[in-house]
Order: C-alpha cells, then sequence, then structure tokens
C-alpha cells in the first residue's frame, strides 16, 4: 500500500507520510500475505495514521532492513492508531515488525512510540522486534492478545508502556529474548495469558543456535515495572531440549507484583540462577520464586485519578515508578478526519422481524435483513427452503414460542455463512427427511472459497435431525481458509446423523493453521451419530497462535462415532488443542475420546467423566490430567 522506495535501490530517506487511512484494504485470500505500509532508507517518520481491520496474511507495518542503506535507519513510527485486527489463526498476523531474522544482528534504531493498539490480536506477536537498538515507549496496548515480543536482536528498549486489557483471554505482555534488552517503568493490567502470553516472559535461548532461532537472555534489565490482577509471570520460557540455555547476567528489581487472580503468579522453567532478584514487592498471597529479592505488602489496588488500577502511593515511590497515567489517548492517535467507532454489528443489534411459515419465506428474509437483525419464526410452523440461503451478515433466527418451528431444505446446504457473516440460531428444529439424496450434504456451510472476516456459529436449544437421507450428512461444513471466532452448541439435541457434527479438520498441511479458535459444547445430548461431534485439528509445531480452546461440558454422548466412514475413529477428535476441558460429561457405546498432545504447553483436562461401554481415552502421551473417569 505505501512503499518508502520507489525501486530497489531508490529509496525514501527523511519522508514523512502523516493523516492517511487504510481501513479494511484486504487481499480476498486469507494467506495471500502482504504489507500495509514498509519503512526503508532512513529518517522516515509514520505517524497520525489510522490502520484497522487487515483481514489476511501479512505484517501491517514493516521496518525493512534488506540492504545497508535500509539499516541503523532512525525512523520513528509514532502517534498511529493501529485498530482492530482479528485472529488470523496462523503465523504471520502481527501487526508491527521491526527486521527479520536475517539481519537481526544488524541495528534498525527505529523508535515506536506514543501508538495505540487497539484489539491488534492477529497473533502471538503484536510488535516484533527483530532487530538491534529500538525503542518501544509510551505506547497503549488495549484488549490486544499477543505480546510485546524482543524476538530477535539486541540492545531494544522497551519503556512505559501499558496494557490494559480487562482479563480478555490469551492477552499478554512483553516477551524478553536475546542480550542487553531493557524493560523499564511499564504498566500491565488484567493479562490472562500463559506460557509465551504471560505478563511477563524471560525465554530460555539455544545456545549457539542459527540467527532464526531464541538467541539466550544475557545482561538484560527489567525495571521499575508495575504489573496489577495478571495471572503468569513466565521464567526460562520454552525451555527444552534446543532451547536449553537460561537467563544469565540478567537482574529483576524494583518490579511491584499484585494480584488477586492467582498466587501461583511465577512459573519457573530452568535454572533461574542467573537472575539476580532485587526489591521486588508482591503481595501475602504471591509465591515468591525464590527466597530472597522480594519483600511483601498487602493486597491493595484503588481506581486512581486515571481511572486505572493501582497500589498504594508509597509502594510506587518504592519502586521508582511515578504516576499511574496513560502516556496517550485514542483520541490522540490516528488521522484526525476518520473516526475509531466500531462498525461491526452485533447478534440483536438490529430490528427483530416476524417470518410466516412457508415455502421459501425464511430465504426472502434472510435475503432483505441488515446485519443485527433478528428473524423470529413461528412457533410450531414448517418452513421449506428451496434455494440456498446465504448469510452475509450477523443474523439471529430465532423463536419466542416454547414450540420449535421446523425447518427443512431441499439443497444440500441448508444455510451459507458467507464472507462477512455471522449466524446464532436458538430453539429450532432443523430436519433432513427433504435433503436431496446425495452425500455430502450440510445444514450449516461457510463459503466454499477464502474468507477474510471471522465469523461466529451460536446453536442455543435447538434440536437437529435425520440428517441420514444418504452418507456423510454433517451438521457443518467448515472449507479450508476459513476461521471462526467461536462454535457454540448449548443446551441442544442432536440425532441420526450419518456424517459429523463439527468437522474443523479442514488445515491438514501442519503449518499451524486451525479452522477455529473458541469451542462449547454444553449441556448438549449426541445419539446415533456416525461420525465424531468434533474433530478439531492445529497441526504442526508453529508458537505464534493461541487455540483452539476447547470446552466440552455436561453433555451425552450415545452411540457416537461408530460408522464405518468415520476416519477419526473417535467420538471426539483433539489434534494440536492449546486449551481443553472436559468435564461431567457420559459417553454410552460410543467410539472413545482421541487427544492428539502438540507442542505449545497444550492443558488438557478431563475431569468427572462417565465411559459405559466406550473405549478408553486413546492419546499420543499422557500429558494430560485425569480426575474422576469412570469405566462401565
Amino acid at each position: 500500500m505505501v512503499s518508502f522506495r520507489t525501486g530497489k535501490d531508490s529509496l525514501a530517506n527523511n519522508s514523512r507520510v502523516t493523516n492517511v487511512v487504510i481501513d479494511d484494504f484486504t487481499n480476498p485470500e486469507r494467506f495471500a500475505s502482504d504489507i500495509w505500509i514498509a519503512l526503508y532508507g532512513k529518517g522516515n517518520r509514520v505517524d497520525h495514521n489510522t490502520l484497522l481491520n487487515k483481514g489476511n496474511a501479512g505484517v501491517t507495518l514493516a521496518v525493512r532492513m534488506n540492504t545497508e542503506a535500509s539499516r541503523e535507519n532512525e525512523h520513528i513510527v509514532d502517534f498511529n492508531y493501529f485498530g482492530p485486527r482479528q485472529t488470523l489463526g496462523s503465523n504471520g498476523g502481527e501487526t508491527l515488525r521491526i527486521g527479520t531474522s536475517h539481519y537481526s544482528r544488524e541495528f534498525s534504531n527505529t523508535t515506536v512510540q506514543n501508538n495505540y493498539f487497539d484489539r491488534t490480536s492477529g497473533e502471538l506477536e503484536i510488535i516484533s522486534s527483530k532487530a538491534c537498538g529500538n525503542t518501544i515507549r509510551n505506547n497503549v496496548f488495549f484488549e490486544s492478545q499477543g505480546t510485546l515480543t524482543l524476538r530477535h536482536g539486541h540492545f531494544t528498549e522497551v519503556n512505559g508502556n501499558y496494557f490494559l486489557v480487562n482479563r480478555k483471554p490469551n492477552t499478554g505482555g512483553i516477551r524478553v529474548i536475546n542480550e542487553n534488552q531493557t524493560v523499564r517503568g511499564n504498566y500491565l493490567s488484567g493479562l490472562t495469558g500463559y506460557r509465551f502470553r504471560g505478563a511477563l516472559v524471560v525465554m530460555n535461548g539455544v545456545p549457539n543456535g542459527p540467527v532464526n532461532r531464541y538467541d539466550p537472555v544475557v545482561n538484560s534489565v527489567i525495571e521499575n515495572n508495575l504489573i496489577v490482577d495478571s495471572d503468569h509471570i513466565q521464567l526460562c520460557a520454552g525451555a527444552d531440549a534446543e532451547r536449553s540455555a537460561p537467563p544469565t547476567g540478567t537482574s529483576m528489581r524494583n518490579n511491584l507484583f499484585m494480584s488477586s487472580t492467582n498466587p501461583n503468579l511465577f512459573t519457573v522453567y530452568d535454572d533461574i540462577s542467573g537472575i539476580e532478584f532485587e526489591n521486588n514487592v508482591i503481595n501475602d498471597e504471591i509465591e515468591a520464586p525464590v527466597s530472597s529479592g522480594f519483600s511483601r505488602a498487602p493486597y491493595f489496588l484503588v481506581d486512581g485519578e486515571s481511572g486505572l488500577r493501582e497500589p498504594d502511593p508509597s509502594l510506587l515511590d518504592q519502586i521508582a515508578f511515578g504516576h499511574v497515567r496513560l502516556p496517550v489517548t485514542k483520541d490522540q492517535t490516528g488521522a484526525d478526519f476518520y473516526p475509531k467507532t466500531d462498525r461491526a454489528a452485533l447478534f440483536g443489534s438490529g430490528k427483530a422481524i416476524l417470518v410466516p411459515p412457508g415455502v421459501n419465506t425464511l430465504l426472502a428474509a434472510i435475503d432483505t435483513s441488515a446485519p443485527g437483525d433478528e428473524l423470529i419464526l413461528e412457533g410450531g410452523g414448517s418452513y421449506l427452503l428451496t434455494k440456498f440461503a446465504s448469510i452475509r451478515h450477523p443474523l439471529t433466527i430465532r423463536t419466542d414460542s416454547s414450540e420449535r418451528p421446523v425447518i427443512r431444505s431441499e439443497k444440500s446446504t441448508f444455510l451459507f455463512i458467507e464472507d462477512g457473516g455471522a449466524l446464532k440460531l436458538k430453539r429450532l428444529h432443523f430436519d433432513g427427511a427433504e435433503s436431496p439424496d446425495l452425500y455430502g450434504n450440510n445444514v450449516i456451510s461457510t463459503s466454499r472459497y477464502s474468507m477474510i472476516k471471522n465469523y461466529s456459529l451460536i446453536v442455543e436449544d435447538c434440536l437437529i435431525t435425520n440428517l441420514n437421507v444418504n452418507h456423510s450428512f454433517n451438521f457443518l461444513g467448515a472449507y479450508k481458509c476459513t476461521f471462526a471466532d467461536r462454535i457454540e452448541i448449548i443446551g441442544t439435541k442432536m440425532e441420526n446423523i450419518t456424517g459429523s457434527v463439527l468437522p474443523l479438520n479442514k488445515e491438514p498441511e501442519n503449518l499451524g493453521i486451525y479452522n477455529v479458535e473458541n469451542v462449547v459444547i454444553r449441556n448438549s445430548h449426541f445419539v446415533n451419530i456416525q461420525g465424531a461431534v468434533a474433530d478439531n485439528y492445529r497441526g504442526g509445531t508453529d508458537e505464534s497462535t493461541f487455540g483452539p480452546i476447547v470446552t466440552v461440558a455436561d453433555s451425552l454422548f450415545e452411540n457416537v462415532g461408530r460408522g464405518s466412514r468415520n476416519q477419526s475413529d473417535a467420538s471426539l477428535k483433539f489434534h494440536g488443542v492449546q486449551l481443553l476441558d472436559v468435564s461431567n460429561s457420559t459417553w454410552i457405546r460410543s467410539a472413545p475420546l482421541a487427544l492428539f498432545l502438540t507442542n505449545g504447553e497444550p492443558i488438557t483436562r478431563i475431569r468427572d467423566v462417565i465411559m459405559q461401554q466406550t473405549p478408553p481415552i486413546k492419546s499420543n502421551n499422557d500429558g494430560y490430567e485425569v480426575q474422576g473417569i469412570s469405566y462401565q
């Protein structure tokens, strides 16, 4: 979009781009990578711009160092508004990157200051510093998933940044890698992420490793930081056979950790004798990682004059933090002519529209609906679709009656979620009796083409029956290059299905790409399902993503997964899921629950489940927690 050069050897110097907007100018192929602003040359400035809603792979703003003329560049990136960036579900979703691993031992000397990062949640690294000598200061990160990561390069200073995330999932702070880094005077509040997404993460490194791996943390300083109501401080994170070098010559001093959310705030993965702890303060409930270098104070936080949570002023003085106040506000950043209001419609934010029973009455209502509308069906009414119905914006279909309306379709798919669409279904009955005698039908399908906007699917208090006119009749058909922020099946019964319910396994190339971030199956009953109720796949060893995150609770699986065409050989199969919680559920005469635990230190909990005439759990290893399982 904007490149600070006119050719490979014709670079811009001492140039400025200001008051420019790039909004949703997204390549229609989700994983076709591009960069919106590429900085080359020296002495350039990017300021007061608004950059938001990038939906495809690629860095929003990148500092390029592939020639000598673009190193030691002294660029300034300031007062920009980096607006929402959805979860990509793959590596390549950074908002700002300085350098690359190939040139990471070179100095960039780029300053990133006074910018506002608003829900920039593309991947693990919000800012990825991959060069030496950078300064990242006085920026605000609001509800952004991921971390400010010192991924490569040395001698970078991270100073005076504010992380405000209101306990949103997968929210992290600052990740320290490499030599002679300084992390000073930062404010971090309400961070929930763990492992590489902790509030403060000090990594292990690879001894004498290549430039694209993790250099050990050496001679780095972490001081005068205020971390409140956050859950995880990770020391020697990523320790394994390759990343075997713990930090050395490093100090952690004059920091205040005050949290009521997790008394086990510190996690130590390796030898921390190379970190010197001095004059740090923790509240009484927190366990210190070492016996010295920490003093205690009562847990006490109040909303200060700036509206931010802060401790007693005496503690701020003790760690030399200064006043708690935002270094920059959202209104002070971005292009002055362009509003920063959210345009995305929410479920139920539009009109309520009554839809009479009949042939294609529902189709007509869908075609004339607006974002956020609710289509209210008549209780007990019969609705037949003779054409494909496309959902192109957030839409709710429900009834106010105690009797469910019945929806049937003469097409191979009832409802298509197209790019930009999202769907909530409540108290409906979908029946496959009128579906064509074809294999591979679906009740709901994503677009068969690349979708650049993430979708959501909520199924609540519904009945799904008779998806059995032919084999492989699935409830959901999800395709490659599509991604759901969330899929929820709540209080729903599904029976007599020849295919699967949620086959979310369409990215098999083992590149860390997957189809859904959050899956919830709760208080639901599945009976006579020949395929798997859920088949979630995230392959490969990439560590730049957050999910999938799956919850299965209070549900019954009866004669599930035993069909001859069920390639998963499981009632539910979870491959590479990063956080899985299965609880208070029962399997009867079903295929087993199958687990494949991969990299990323996945957390898998199985609690209070009953397996009647069902094989034991299958897993590639025993790295999961089991509490209260009964085989009958």
